[in-house]
């Protein structure tokens, strides 16, 4: 039987940030469901949830879940530890979506371990789970003159929304975002690092 595997979109729970570049992993987890005619509403480890099955159980398959933490951007890494234990996962069978201002919009990275790089919502995950040796997917969200230095000017860009001439690109890349996630459960993280690093 093959192993379970999680995709954990990060993201701010509320209407209030639903449409902001820090919530585009929740966004890719909600266009993984659209695919799949499936509804991210179920409760576990305090978050919302959807189970799908990319290969059926009687060919050896194990669900996805598919799960949008419901605590704060950075106290993600609870509901991961809470998913890890009580589903017996590897951490390495995790996939963490998230933004990155540091990339240009519309570009993505794909690694399978690191540092945080000072990703809040990462480096509560990597400490919760006691390793770094888990895969993710980062969507570039900076704008044409990059993100701002930091403090409040930073907590204010990434809590904001797209311009109206970035969201063309913006949901672009949540499709591309996707794609690779899709690739990452069929093919493994080298080919979709391969197809989707560029």
């Amino acid at each position: 039987m093959a192993d379970i595997r999680l995709i954990l979109g990060l993201g701010n729970p509320g209407e209030r940030y639903s449409d902001t570049r820090h919530n585009v992993g929740f966004r890719v987890i909600e266009e993984l469901a659209r695919r799949r005619g499936v509804r991210v509403d179920r409760l576990e480890c305090n978050s919302l949830i959807a189970e799908i099955a990319e290969v059926p159980a009687e060919e050896g398959g194990a669900p996805v879940l598919l799960a949008m933490p419901q605590t704060y951007m950075n106290r993600s890494g609870y509901a991961a530890r809470c998913f890890v234990e009580r589903r017996e996962l590897e951490p390495t069978s995790v996939l963490v979506v998230y933004d990155e201002v540091n990339l240009p919009l519309g570009k993505l990275r794909l690694r399978k371990s690191g540092s945080p790089a000072g990703h809040r919502g990462l480096e509560s995950i990597l400490e919760n789970l006691r390793t770094d040796q888990v895969p993710r997917l980062r969507l570039g969200v900076a704008g044409p003159g990059g993100p701002p230095p930091g403090g409040d000017a930073l907590v204010e860009f990434v809590l904001g929304p797209f311009a109206p001439e970035e969201r063309e690109t913006a949901e672009a890349m949540i499709r591309r975002a996707a794609d690779a996630c899709d690739c990452w459960l069929r093919e493994g993280a080298e080919a979709a690092m391969g197809k989707f690093n560029g």
